[in-house]
């Protein structure tokens, strides 16, 4: 008898959206097969699928511990969010000679289904960085008596979800710095720099609206400029890695001494870029908006406004219950709306009622006998007279006060 042989070994996943992408959040299911196809006839052992979702940080720092003695000091820490396992054939046995429990597979392709549930607790969003990785996967395993196992790992995508439409990511973000120039026994004027954003939270490929005002009293020319940065932070054995990336930038006119420059929305998009992360215990990713006065020979007036990348794009109306603050805490006045000084009267009893139906709704109403009768008291007449008589005159003045403010008793003093 000749033994078959492996041809292909792959995974699928069934994906939950459009893209074809595999993308899960916290609670759902993960679910697709396993396709394997071979030549002839095999037998196998056992497959296995072996699911895992963990982050993993680890970088080394050279240290001295003496005159002429180096080391190197390794820092790894590692948190686990999930780890599944599940036999798609066969089952779990450590004897490879025996001839029983052994399944065989005939040629041609075979397709293996599988599922399994993540964690309803928050899970860290997929991430690389330079020195961690946020990373969840598939790995399938075809164990056939005396060969090596058939092995192979498929990663897919977590996105823990982040959305912008909540009131602290709605909130406007705006500051003010200033700064004086000395060289030796002179100084010039001041450099001041303020900024203000419409909100703290945006999703990859939104453009961000900068409004600024710079103005330059020193004797230098200065340039403003604005950029994204994302911050990565691992920690491990107490310590932490940092490390600074630059995202997108715009630079604005070159500002000569005693003159002014106005952003007035200056917009800087944000290109596709890995959400924040800010759940996971050993990785954090940041965001913030550097708004800049680039000052020559000396060091940069900077403004800090931080931001939070989200996956659920800002709704229609999303930023409706902030927009009252917001609008006035960040002084724009774009909406010009104002109250009057006095109500306006209502409309006169001529324009609402006319003579010609006031006459006709006066007119008598015909019924039956009884019902007739009781109508021809006085108290329908007055409801029908009362129903069409014009208002009283508008007055900001009560007409008819309780009582005078003379005789009125005055408040206790408390």
């Amino acid at each position: 008898m000749v033994l078959g042989k492996v041809k292909s070994l792959t995974i699928s996943f069934d994906c939950l959206n459009d893209s074809n992408v595999p993308v899960y959040s916290s609670g759902d299911t993960v679910s697709g097969r396993v396709n394997l196809e071979v030549t002839g006839e095999i037998r196998v052992k056992s497959l296995k699928i072996h699911a895992r979702g963990h982050a993993k940080v680890r970088w080394t720092e050279s240290r001295n511990a003496g005159s002429n003695t180096a080391y190197t000091q390794n820092y790894t820490e590692e948190v686990e969010y999930f780890n599944h396992k599940d036999i798609l054939i066969g089952h779990e046995r450590d004897d490879d000679n025996s001839e029983e429990g052994f399944n065989t597979i005939h040629s041609g392709r075979h397709e293996y289904a599988f599922s399994f549930e993540l964690p309803q607790t928050p899970l860290a969003t997929s991430f690389e960085g330079r020195h961690g990785s946020v990373r969840y996967w598939v790995k399938a395993e075809l164990h056939r008596p005396w060969l090596l196992p058939v092995k192979l790992k498929k990663e897919f995508t977590v996105f823990e979800h982040i959305d912008i439409n909540t009131p602290s990511l709605l909130s406007p973000q705006a500051g003010t710095k200033e700064k004086t120039l000395c060289c030796w026994f002179c100084t010039s004027g001041p450099i001041s720099l303020s900024a203000k954003i419409e909100r703290k939270g945006y999703t990859p490929g939104e453009s961000i609206q900068i409004f600024a005002e710079i103005e330059n009293c020193s004797s230098r020319m200065v340039v403003p400029k604005a950029a994204i940065y994302q911050t990565q932070a691992f920690y491990a054995k107490g310590k932490m890695k940092e490390v600074k990336q630059l995202v997108a930038n715009l630079r604005g006119e070159s500002l000569s001494s005693g003159k002014t420059e106005t952003w007035n929305g200056k917009l800087l998009k944000i290109p596709p870029v890995s959400p924040s992360i800010l759940d996971c215990s050993i990785i954090r990713v940041e965001y913030s908006l550097m708004v800049y006065v680039d000052i020559p020979g000396a060091m940069d007036l900077f403004l800090n406004l931080p931001l939070v990348i989200g996956t659920i794009p800002l709704h229609p109306f999303g930023s409706r219950t902030s927009s009252v603050s917001s609008q006035c805490s960040m002084n724009m006045n774009w909406l010009g709306l104002s109250l009057p000084e006095r109500p306006e009267a209502p409309p006169s009893y001529a324009e609402v009622v006319t003579e010609e139906q006031r006459r006709n709704n006066l007119a008598p109403v015909s019924a039956c006998d009884d019902f007739e009768r009781a109508l021809q008291g006085p108290l329908f007449a007055y409801i029908q007279e009362f129903r069409f008589l014009p208002p009283p005159l508008y007055s900001e003045i009560d007409p008819n006060p309780d009582q005078s403010s003379e005789d009125r008793p005055s408040c206790p003093s408390r």
